[in-house]
């Protein structure tokens, strides 16, 4: 055998070193990606193993229209919550016409969430739940799948961990829908854009969990030059609900997917049957997939729908809690109060000129005695209320036309139980509460301006701390 001299080996050493040097995990700031090498997340095994419940349970919630506060009400009867991951659906990928760039956008109701996390998130995280934040196409021609090169990826990447870390958010999930591909002189997708996302996202978010709802281009094109994928999101699930069928994602294993889709809105054309949810269940488990998904929880208390399915996966029934958010003080349902504005602390919730029509407007107004000032609440199941006029008894306080703007008007219409007349009662403290309508969980009863004057319009505000949104629950 040839000894090699002590300079050689040096030499050869330096020589392998750089050849390592050369080839280490990179991509090329460049329209058309060059090839590259990218180290794989951590093991994959700790990622179900560190929620200590297998599968995952995961629910979707329309915060449009839903509160995401309910994911938490739902537990196993040994304690443990029933959810491992909440997710706000959704954000929006949106592209700036003068710019030329895709950048991340809140709707209002989103807005609300993220900037009350201490109301609509932590309280979930105390619970041991992840709260993660999903990032849908909004039209515009921007998508996961065409940023130009790696430069437009790596820009977008940072936005959603600044939006992650801003919010104390647990991770992101990509769906890629409606974005329309080629609006607004987009480019079609093309191969490497998502890889490139998601591995600037995990470069940024090393310690996130990053899932992938398996719809649009972005499914089309998960592999590029050897770099999967699968190698850089934690979960992957099936997005078609009411059907069974795990996705195919290189570099993740059935651990780390959902096969079933469940969609629990009874109210939907794609809502899944108790027995369809056992079945998905049985073969979940059968299987050994790590993910069971659900998707558009609202108020209403099912927790028998779910214990069909987590009878199978976890040998335990489901239970609520209570469901309510009636103050420490007790609401007596049926009983009759008043409403006091915290704008004053003197005037009240008026129904205007004591009118008994269908959209009669109400308004702040100085206490009177009237009894259109005097509203019966009874509770209404799912920790909601409807509050009833004692001078139009048939009518309940009503969101004009169920409208989820800033500035909708509140009125009185014929009671006919539906969201836009069910009001969710949450004490702020010093006595005072704030009511929110079902149908736009992120907002509340407001007087406008904040103003005490007489005829003030009553209406419907993104949610805050003022004092136009809390009232004094007097009972009489």
């Amino acid at each position: 055998m040839k000894k090699i001299s002590v300079q050689s080996l040096l030499i050869l050493l330096i020589g392998v070193f750089s050849v390592i040097s050369c080839n280490s995990d990179r991509l090329e700031e460049s329209g058309a990606p060059q090839g590259e090498s990218l180290s794989n997340k951590g093991n994959q095994t700790s990622k179900v193993a560190a929620f200590g419940k297998n599968p995952l349970s995961i629910m979707y919630v329309e915060v449009n229209s839903n509160d995401i506060r309910e994911v938490g009400k739902y537990k196993l009867a040994d304690g443990r919550q029933l959810f491992d991951v909440a997710i706000i659906f959704a954000a929006n990928i949106n592209y700036n016409t003068s710019t030329q760039k895709a950048y991340l956008s809140f709707n209002t109701q989103v807005t609300n969430v993220l900037t009350n996390k201490d109301t609509y998130i932590k309280p979930l995280q105390d619970k041991g739940i992840k709260v993660m934040l999903s990032i849908l196409g909004n039209h515009q021609g921007a998508g996961f799948a065409n940023f130009p090169n790696q430069a437009a990826a790596q820009a977008f990447a940072q936005e959603l961990a600044d939006a992650v870390n801003t919010y104390g958010l647990d991770g992101i999930d990509f769906d890629d829908e409606y974005a329309n591909y080629g609006a607004n002189g987009t480019g079609q997708a093309n191969q490497y854009s998502f890889v490139y996302l998601v591995t600037a996202l995990r470069d940024l978010l090393p310690n996130k969990i990053i899932s992938f709802y398996n719809i649009g281009p972005s499914a089309s094109n998960l592999s590029y030059n050897g770099v999967t994928v699968g190698s850089k999101v934690d979960y992957a699930w099936n997005p078609y609900y009411s059907t069974y069928s795990a996705p195919n994602i290189p570099g993740l294993d059935n651990a780390h997917k959902g096969a079933a889709a469940v969609n629990v809105n009874p109210s939907t054309s794609s809502f899944t049957s108790s027995s369809t949810v056992n079945n998905y269940a049985q073969r979940t488990k059968d299987d050994g997939y790590g993910v069971f998904l659900y998707y558009d929880l609202g108020a209403t208390n099912i927790a028998s729908y779910f214990s069909g399915a987590t009878n199978i996966l976890y040998g335990q029934n489901t239970t609520y809690g209570d469901g309510t958010t009636t103050p420490t003080t007790g609401i007596t349902s049926g009983a009759t109060y008043q409403l006091v504005s915290g704008t004053n602390g003197t005037s009240m919730l008026d129904v205007l000129n004591a009118g008994t029509t269908d959209g009669t407007k109400v308004q702040l107004w100085g206490s009177n005695g009237n009894t259109a000032q005097k509203w019966k609440i009874t509770d209404v199941g799912g920790g909601y209320y409807k509050l009833q006029p004692l001078n139009a008894p048939t009518k309940s306080l009503d969101v004009s036309n169920s409208g989820t703007t800033n500035g909708t008007q509140v009125q009185i219409y014929t009671d006919n139980g539906t969201n836009a007349q069910k009001w969710k009662i949450t004490s702020v403290g010093n006595d005072y509460y704030t009511l929110s309508p079902a149908h736009a969980s992120g907002f509340n009863l407001d007087v406008n301006n904040g103003s005490a004057t007489n005829g003030t319009k009553i209406q419907i505000w993104t949610a805050n701390t003022g004092n136009a949104q809390k009232w004094k629950l007097v009972k009489l």
